[in-house]
Order: C-alpha cells, then sequence, then structure tokens
C-alpha cells in the first residue's frame, strides 16, 4: 500500500502586492503520479518551489516522509530529504560533459583530485537503468533539448531523489521523444518514487497521471483521482468558468497577398523557402522538431541572415537586414524563446511594451510622451488580461502565461501588415491559449496576416485556414486545415525523401 510522502497543510505565501499562495493542502504518495493543473499564476510553481527549497513559505505545516519540517527548507536540505525539481527551462551547463551536469556540486574525487572517471561510470549506470542512450563524456550543448531533459532526470536520480517535480517537461519534446519521457516516468513510478507533474497539455494527462489536484488564483480548489475527472470537469475548475470553444475560428473573406516567400535560404535548415499569406488568414506552420520552422521564421524577419530568396510585402521587395528593417515595414514576429529573444526580464512591464513602439511614443526629440506610454501599456494589459501587481513590475516576475501575453501584446500598437507567431501557446494554460487564438482571430478580421509555427496538431488544425507542413528544411506540402487530419500532417511533416515546394 502507498505511503503519504508529503504532506503541507494550511500554506501561504505572500509576495509584494500578491497574495501567490492563499491556505493551500496538498500532498503526494508514493508510487504516484499528481498533475499539479492550474491556469498559469495559479500558484503550482511557488507551491513546489516552497516544498523544494527555493522559496520559504509565510505560514503552513510541512512534513516528508513522516517527518515534520518545522524550519524553512533551503535547496541543500530538499535534496538531503530526496525532493528535486525539474524546472521548464533546463538549468545545464553547456561547455560541461553529460556526467559533469549530473554531478555538478557533488564532483566525485580522489585525494582531492577530480575523479571523472568515477563520475563517468556513475552517470552510465544511472543513464542504463533508466535505458537512456547517452555517452557520459558527451558535451550537454551538443545534445538535443529532449536529451537534456533525459540528463536532468538522471541529475535528480543521482541525488536519490524520491519526489520529483517535473515543471512543463514536454514543451519542447516531440511525439516520440514524449512517449520516451512517459515510459520513464511509468518506471519510476513502479519504483515506488512519487511524481508532481505540472502541464497545460492536457491531452498527456490520460497517459500517466494517477490523480489530479487543481489550483486557480492561489488557492486549493480539488483533489481526485484522474478516472474520476472528466476533462471538462478540470478545465473548469481550472479556469473558473466553462470553456465552451477551446479553438475558437472566425470566418472572413481572404483578401490580398501581403506577404510572399520565393526561394529562401539560411543555412541547412532553411532550404528553398517559398510560401504566401494572404490579408484575413492565419497560415499555420507544422513539422517536427528540427524542421527548420523557426529557423525559417527568424530568417524571414532579419533575426539570422539569409544567403538567398526574396521577402515581399505588399508586392515590395524588401531588403531586410535585421529585425528593425522588418519592424519598420510591419512585419513582426513573437519569438520562440521568450525570456531569451522576447523579453527584457529585468526590465519593467512597462518598458517591454514600450520598448519596440518607442517611435510612436517619443517626440522629435526623443523625449518619451508619458501620455502616450501610458495609454498603449493600459490597453496592452486590458486587452490581455494581464496579472500582475503593477506595470512597473519586472517582466521576469510573471509567471510564464503572463509573460507571453507581455511578448505578443507589445506589437498590438504598431500598424503591423503580418504578424508572425512562433509557438505562441508553449507553456501557457487553457483560459491563456484561448485568448492568444482569439487575438489572432481579431487580427485576421483587420486585414492582418497572421503565420505561426506550433508543435501541437490539434492547434494547427483548429485556428489555421491553410497548414504549410516542412521536413528537414524544406516544405513538403500545403493542405486546407478544413479538411487536413493529423495523420496527413504527419506523413509529409517525415516525408524525408519527397520533398517538394508549395504551388504557388
Amino acid at each position: 500500500m502507498s505511503e503519504c510522502i508529503v504532506k503541507m497543510e494550511h500554506v501561504s505565501k505572500t509576495f509584494p502586492g500578491v497574495k501567490a499562495l492563499d491556505d493551500v493542502s496538498f500532498s503526494l504518495n508514493s508510487g504516484e503520479v499528481m498533475a499539479l493543473l492550474g491556469e498559469n499564476g495559479a500558484g503550482k510553481s511557488t507551491l513546489m518551489k516552497i516544498l523544494s527549497g527555493v522559496y520559504t513559505r509565510d505560514e503552513g505545516s510541512l512534513v516528508v516522509f513522516g517527518q515534520s519540517i518545522p524550519d524553512q527548507l533551503t535547496p541543500k536540505k530538499a535534496q538531503e530529504l530526496g525532493i528535486a525539481i525539474i524546472h521548464q527551462e533546463l538549468n545545464m551547463c553547456g561547455h560541461l560533459t553529460v556526467a559533469e551536469n549530473i554531478f555538478l556540486g557533488r564532483e566525485k574525487t580522489r585525494l582531492t583530485v577530480l575523479s571523472q572517471h568515477e563520475m563517468n561510470e556513475e552517470a552510465k549506470k544511472i543513464l542504463d537503468e533508466l535505458r537512456i542512450d547517452i555517452n557520459p563524456t558527451t558535451i550537454i550543448s551538443d545534445l538535443p533539448v529532449s536529451k537534456q531533459q533525459m540528463v536532468e532526470i538522471a541529475k535528480a536520480l543521482s541525488t536519490n531523489a524520491k519526489i520529483l517535480i517535473m515543471d512543463e517537461p514536454t514543451s519542447a519534446l516531440t511525439s516520440k521523444e514524449i512517449d520516451e519521457l512517459f515510459r520513464i516516468i511509468r518506471q519510476l513510478r513502479d519504483q515506488g518514487k512519487g511524481i508532481v507533474y505540472i502541464s497545460h497539455r492536457l491531452e498527456e494527462l490520460s497517459h500517466i497521471v494517477d490523480s489530479v489536484t487543481i489550483m486557480r488564483d492561489g488557492k486549493f480548489i480539488l483533489n481526485s483521482k484522474f478516472s474520476d475527472t472528466t476533462m471538462q470537469e478540470i478545465i473548469s475548475n481550472m479556469v473558473g468558468r466553462e470553456i465552451k470553444e477551446k479553438f475558437p475560428r472566425v470566418e472572413c473573406a481572404r483578401g490580398e497577398k501581403l506577404l510572399e516567400i520565393r526561394h529562401l535560404n539560411a543555412g541547412k535548415s532553411v532550404r528553398d523557402i517559398s510560401l504566401d499569406v494572404y490579408a484575413g488568414e492565419i497560415v499555420g506552420i507544422a513539422g517536427l522538431m528540427g524542421a527548420g520552422r523557426t529557423e525559417t521564421t527568424r530568417a524571414i524577419f532579419g533575426a539570422d541572415p539569409k544567403e538567398s530568396g526574396e521577402i515581399i510585402l505588399n508586392g515590395e521587395a524588401l531588403k531586410i537586414n535585421g529585425p528593425l528593417d522588418a519592424i519598420r515595414h510591419g512585419l513582426v514576429l513573437a519569438p520562440e524563446d521568450r525570456k531569451k529573444d522576447g523579453l527584457c526580464t529585468k526590465l519593467s512591464i512597462r518598458e517591454n511594451i514600450a520598448l519596440p513602439n518607442l517611435d510612436a511614443i517619443c517626440g522629435k526629440l526623443g523625449v518619451v510622451n508619458r501620455k502616450i506610454e501610458h495609454r498603449i501599456v493600459k490597453e496592452a494589459v486590458r486587452n490581455f488580461s494581464i496579472k500582475m501587481s503593477s506595470a512597473e513590475a519586472d517582466a521576469g516576475s510573471l509567471s510564464g502565461g503572463n509573460q507571453q501575453k507581455v511578448v505578443v501584446s507589445k506589437w498590438l500598437a504598431r500598424n503591423s501588415k503580418v504578424v508572425i507567431f512562433d509557438e505562441p501557446t508553449r507553456g501557457i494554460d487553457v483560459a491563456a491559449k484561448v485568448e492568444i487564438y482569439n487575438l489572432m482571430n481579431q487580427l485576421k478580421l483587420q486585414g492582418i496576416g497572421v503565420l505561426f509555427v506550433s508543435s501541437e496538431m490539434p492547434e494547427i488544425l483548429g485556428i489555421s485556414d491553410r497548414i504549410i507542413v516542412m521536413c528537414d528544411g524544406r516544405i513538403t506540402g500545403e493542405l486546407d486545415a478544413k479538411t487536413a487530419t493529423q495523420n496527413e500532417i504527419l506523413e509529409l511533416a517525415t516525408r524525408f525523401e519527397s520533398k517538394m515546394e508549395v504551388q504557388q
């Protein structure tokens, strides 16, 4: 019979201006995969950071393996208790080997000399137990994200962790890689480990989850066996209301051709790409990881240099040497990595929204017009329902979903003709996703062209008007979203030997 290995009762936590947790209780059993669900800002990550010693609790009690923890946990104490957290943003040293990352801070030594051999042997043993085929001497930056995710799990197990917290572990994985991760999770569960699984991809839950705990606005809402709960009940409890349409679609007449990409080449990942985007339509780009989707959007936007090809907007060939050129012409990008490329996390929310709009905010002498700035920021916050204590708070203090809202909202004030979204809903909750979809529909109705990349096939099928599929750096087909199926997309996404140019 499984035992309760974590018990948190009446836990509260307040940050300046925000009560992140309000009298929350939570428990986890051995041999259980618990899905911890809720919208962005619901308090999930805060609760788990308290359990892993990153944050201290203001109120409440904590019991781990039957041992009451009267004092505040530190990350080191949590590790000693057998608690490990695998963050959504992987915490790896790219220049070190797999083994060195696994034992970072706990290096094996002999007579004060670093023992690479012992670390390699121990790392190989752990990887073999998980049936992960990775050489311990490989430099971590040479591994794809999926393999780095597996190394993070091996690192957690090397500390003898019995409680694993996984925060959005599948956000950057392909379907095949997700299957491999699920196999490992089931293996760990069968070994009696307790796993807290945080994810916004609700369709994944049926494959691995035993129970669900739902939070909303910093409060505990529901705990139930997964088998006793319907997906609609889960969503309703997460958002506090019923979401009737997961993929809202609007219909409007397709307008004139806005964007033409002709024979675009940029390294091995962007080869002879030709596509069109019309006014009043949403074009989705589908494909497996490594297909070249993100690289294509970056080459169009000027973030990466192109080797050859034409970018034509409203019939005019553009000379794009960098993002500033694209922005000036009304071609904008909400990038895949919001923290690295989309936000200045140390600047305020106000400053992040204002930065790309300085040409509209500043007068002739370059002085910021605070009245215009305030109006732009106020509209952006209202339109996206950005949850924040103040517009002066650092953008890095926001939850992942609210950060994504800031990234997207900053383009609203511009007279943009084409908006490119790269994985716009990655790591955000179901209600925030609907808000992003509604924004895309709003742009579509305004006659703006929308081009977006997504790894989620239901999303591509549900929101797009046309779907362009890529494989190995090339376009392999084009589909009408109304009649397309997931199988058709997958077939084109794996057509390595038969690449074609979309007929114009």
